[in-house]
């Protein structure tokens, strides 16, 4: 009897105490605490990567393209000089597909591209067409392709960008995250014919040009090509494509982040830098325009370079440094960076 008693108790002894219980639920719960950062900071980590690598492939589509066009595609067609912002689009250029649809090609998107007319206005396009994402143009830390189309809307624009002004219904479509470098405001932005947003007259790599052909038909090519040989300032020290400031409650929304298959507006897929334009240090700077460029990504901008490079430019880099890099033959060379 006495040696069965002792076995009860040892049987006993072998159970936890609530004390002891919830000292292992504190440790376990202190541990979780610590590793919760660090697993947030590679998943971090792994979508910069990702949104580098799209930028990558971006720029060496856009050095393909070079190669069989012997120039960088035009970020959109538009006529040069302005006759009535209310006019332009109606009867030839500004609708027209953006350099997105023109890179499809070179992004192994051949069947896609090819239900496109480059040459044709938006509307015309197929609606599969206008509503088709692509994870290349999106950055994992904003956008997935299950939300990266946008319905129609009507908005209202207010800012020079060689648009119609005024109140308006913008067709919807698909939406990037990516800008191309339409350069710096050298050329002006105050609705005078040699404004940086209409054709030719842009500073940066890929920007707008005037369409071939008159107004009653546009020729399949276009006027003012940007060849690597113009890019004098060298294509190490010149931006080509960047992250795209988008407010956090602007994100699928004209001007900042509308439709970017649509030629009519033009920071939907463009962006400019340098002084009057801040270069955006988070989501919520609000200093920054639809103009400028900016990342989800804490304390840097991705960039991808016309030598198809990519760098990481800090958010605190002199906005006179990046319009530099912005401006493709400013004649002021930027060593490191």
């Amino acid at each position: 009897m006495q040696k069965s008693g002792i076995a009860a108790e040892r049987v006993r002894s072998r159970g936890f105490t609530v004390i002891e219980l919830l000292v292992v639920v504190g440790v376990i719960s202190l541990l979780i605490a610590l590793l919760l950062p660090a697993v947030q900071q590679a998943r971090a980590a792994a979508r910069r990567t990702q949104c580098a690598n799209n930028l990558k492939q971006l720029a060496l589509a856009a050095h393909s393209f070079h190669d069989s066009h012997i120039a960088f595609p035009p970020a959109r067609l538009v006529l040069d000089i302005p006759r009535s912002l209310s006019d332009i689009g109606e009867s030839v250029a500004l609708d027209e597909p953006t350099w997105p649809v023109r890179l499809l090609p070179f992004l192994e998107q051949s069947n896609a591209h090819s239900e496109w007319d480059e040459y044709a206005t938006y509307n015309e396009q197929p609606a599969a067409a206008r509503n088709r994402p692509l994870s290349v143009f999106l950055c994992p830390e904003r956008h997935t392709g299950s939300d990266a189309v946008v319905p129609d809307e009507v908005v209202t624009i207010t800012a020079p960008c060689g648009c119609p002004a005024g109140t308006q219904t913008v067709p919807g479509g698909a939406i990037i995250d990516y800008a191309v470098n339409h350069g710096d405001l050298s050329p002006g932005a105050i609705n005078a014919p040699t404004d940086f947003y209409w054709g030719g007259n842009g500073t940066g790599v890929i920007i707008s040009s005037r369409p071939g052909g008159n107004d009653e038909a546009i020729e399949e090519k276009w006027l003012d090509p940007v060849r690597i040989a113009d890019v004098d300032d060298g294509t190490s020290n010149t931006l080509l494509i960047g992250e795209m400031h988008i407010p956090l409650d602007k994100q699928g929304s004209t001007p900042f982040n509308g439709p970017a298959y649509f030629g009519r507006y033009l920071t939907n897929f463009s962006r400019v830098a340098g002084p009057g334009v801040a270069l955006a240090h988070s989501p919520s700077d609000q200093r920054a325009t639809q103009f400028s460029f900016g990342s989800a990504h804490e304390g840097i901008v991705q960039f991808a370079l016309a030598d198809g490079g990519v760098r990481q430019l800090s958010t605190s880099i002199s906005t006179r440094t990046l319009g530099r890099l912005a401006n493709r033959h400013d004649g002021w060379i930027v060593g490191e960076f």
